[in-house]
């Protein structure tokens, strides 16, 4: 665990200075120890940030720690273009050492309440958050997380979007800045010949989604067989990633949530 504390911080300083991001003098702690102790929330505490500012205070690593509401202060003042400047870098060094140019992209819900409490939610409203997990067979109200990874499974892009929302919306919503050639495998719900063709012919990438059974364009046999077993791969990292959620992800605003999600993502790219 001391190593993992020791390596986000020391990431993030290096990433900090590499931006040229530069803190107050009168600062009672460093941007880089505020990262650092969102970043070890979400990997050892299940996202709960005041477990983790206490543990940090109390074991010395930083004995300077500002108060909850303070803390909170200065979290939410970090620019959301730094923490997507650092997921971006760490995403290109992930690919460096994807050689296969094979890549995994499914979604995953993250609700935000039962069903029963829809009506008492006050972070969302409206139709477009309910949406239907068809694995599980049951509905959800939230978000949906749409995310690719290499082949080594190490998160590469991602986005959010409202639970209603399509796989091919989720699809639509990621930059897709992946290397010419590389081959992107994905479920059924990502079925969309128009977006396969035109990735194919503009950016070079090749979406092979799995077929249902009255599709048009069947895939030969041994394409479906590496789509199934090339897939399993994402199920994998899917359940790593939300195991390091809370039972219920405690947010007073939609950005507050929407941040815990991405920094439990961004310390799984970093730390698994």
């Amino acid at each position: 665990m001391q190593k993992q504390i020791i390596t986000i911080y020391c990431l993030c300083a290096d990433f900090l200075a590499l931006y040229g991001q530069k803190d107050d003098p009168q600062a009672q702690m460093t941007t880089a120890e505020v990262m650092t102790t969102a970043l070890v929330a979400a990997w050892f505490f299940d996202g709960k940030q005041e477990r983790s500012r206490i543990f940090l205070k109390e074991e010395g690593y930083i004995p300077k720690m500002l108060s909850k509401s303070r803390f909170n202060r200065r979290l939410h003042q970090i620019p959301e273009a730094l923490w997507q400047a650092l997921f971006q870098l760490l995403s290109e060094l992930h690919q460096q050492n994807n050689p296969s140019g094979e890549y995994i992209i499914d979604s995953c819900p993250v609700p935000v309440c039962d069903n029963i409490r829809i009506r008492r939610s006050r972070l969302y409203r409206g139709e477009e958050y309910r949406g239907r997990c068809a694995s599980k067979r049951r509905y959800f109200y939230g978000l949906k997380i749409h995310l690719i990874i290499s082949a080594t499974g190490q998160p590469i892009e991602f986005s959010l979007t409202p639970g209603a929302s399509s796989d091919t919306a989720g699809l639509r919503a990621l930059p897709l800045d992946l290397p010419k050639g590389a081959t992107l495998y994905a479920d059924r719900g990502y079925t969309d010949y128009h977006s396969e063709d035109a990735l194919r012919e503009i950016e070079a990438l090749e979406l092979t989604a799995a077929r249902k059974s009255n599709s048009k364009r069947q895939h030969p046999g041994h394409i479906s067989y590496l789509c199934f077993v090339i897939r399993k791969g994402i199920e994998t990292t899917f359940s790593q990633i939300t195991e390091r959620f809370a039972r219920h992800i405690h947010a007073v605003t939609p950005r507050g949530f929407e941040l815990k999600v991405f920094l439990t993502v961004l310390a799984y790219q970093l730390l698994a």
